[in-house]
């Protein structure tokens, strides 16, 4: 974990970079805030589940594989700012596909989600900034709380 102890600032050395100029999440108080945290792989462009043509468009993808790996990568982060997921009380997920990818995507939620159930928003946006198709924005505690 690296962070600024004036501003909260938190950035995992083991979760995928950011994509922009933003930290992996950011303290205020006892409360942790994530970035939007999707499937790739740190270190590399790789998506788990993704299959691109030549122009970089999505031919194909997995939702389970790309919701696991976003799962762990929330993990990760969480972790890496002191927290667990037992500590998520808010989730926002973004899809792109609602239709297709709901039923599948509730029932990993579910799944994972089967002692700690947070409140949840779930969206369809039309793209994310790169070709995935889900995404997680997390609240999380950390430390006592009351």
């Amino acid at each position: 974990m690296s962070g600024n102890e004036n501003d909260g600032r938190i950035v995992s050395h083991r979760a995928p970079e950011p994509v922009g100029a933003f930290p992996h999440a950011r303290r205020v108080g006892n409360l942790l805030f994530l970035s939007g945290i999707g499937p790739r792989v740190r270190g590399s462009s790789s998506i788990p589940g993704v299959e691109l043509d030549g122009d970089g468009v999505i031919r194909s993808y997995d939702i389970t594989l790309q919701t696991l790996a976003v799962f762990e990568n929330v993990r990760t982060v969480l972790e890496d700012s002191g927290s667990g997921w037992d500590r998520i009380v808010d989730v926002q997920v973004f899809l792109t596909n609602m239709k297709e990818d709901f039923v599948t995507f509730n029932a990993l939620y579910a799944e994972h989600f089967s002692e700690n159930q947070p409140t949840r928003t779930t969206i369809e946006v039309g793209s994310l900034p790169t070709p995935i198709a889900v995404e997680l924005k997390v609240i999380a505690t950390v430390g006592e709380i009351g």
